[in-house]
């Protein structure tokens, strides 16, 4: 499988039959070029994970691409005027023959005075890749590549290096670094303290990587 990182959480996957496309938000940059897209997923409603500007502009050049939500971000797409398929845990799509689980369901704790919106994670091909959105599910799975959370409002670092240990994925690709000064701090301790086996590789921006 292929995966291009266009920083934060957004990642494009590219599998021999499908091209999915994660959390095109507004810390992301070069997605806005991409075309032949067969699905573009969101997790959550933040912006930075939904960049409803971009966002209408990228369906309208790739008019074949399904658009998949969280219940969270009903509201705003519905405003923007797009078409959507609502992702509760549990369903399941298909994108040209790739499967697309939808788990978890919360979005993880910021602050316990704040509200607690929804978060849906995306499982493709049964644990071919792995892309949490902003909660630290663990799926049943065994999870071959997992976008891992790396810094936000809500985690800890060992939050995150506990939530690689339990997911214990042949790699993981660090994503959510934008809010870190020095993401650099991170990469090294998800390497020292993660379990035996898992390569953590970081993808430059918008360079291809087939993993």
């Amino acid at each position: 499988m292929q995966f291009v990182h266009f920083g934060h959480s957004c990642v494009l996957a590219e599998t021999n039959r499908a091209r999915i496309l994660f959390d095109p938000g507004s810390f992301s940059g070069g997605f806005e070029d991409l075309r032949d897209l067969d699905a573009v997923l969101i997790t959550h409603q933040h912006h930075d994970h939904l960049d409803g500007e971009r966002l209408t502009a990228l369906l309208k050049a790739n008019p074949r691409a399904e658009l998949i939500i969280d219940p969270g971000s009903q509201d705003a797409v519905e405003k923007l005027g797009l078409a959507a398929k609502t992702a509760l845990p549990g369903d399941t799509f298909s994108f040209g023959g790739t499967e697309v689980d939808v788990v978890g369901g919360q979005h993880a704790v910021i602050h316990r005075d704040l509200p607690v919106v929804p978060n849906v994670g995306y499982l493709l091909d049964d644990g071919a890749f792995y892309h949490p959105g902003d909660a630290l599910f663990v799926p049943d799975q065994q999870i071959d590549v997992l976008g891992l959370p790396t810094a936000a409002p809500w985690l800890k670092a060992a939050e995150a290096v506990d939530f690689l240990r339990a997911v214990g994925p042949r790699v993981a690709v660090p994503i959510h670094e934008k809010v870190h000064a020095m993401p650099e701090m991170m990469y090294g301790m998800f390497t020292n303290l993660g379990p035996d086996g898992t390569e953590v590789r970081v993808l430059t921006p918008g360079e291809p990587a087939k993993l």
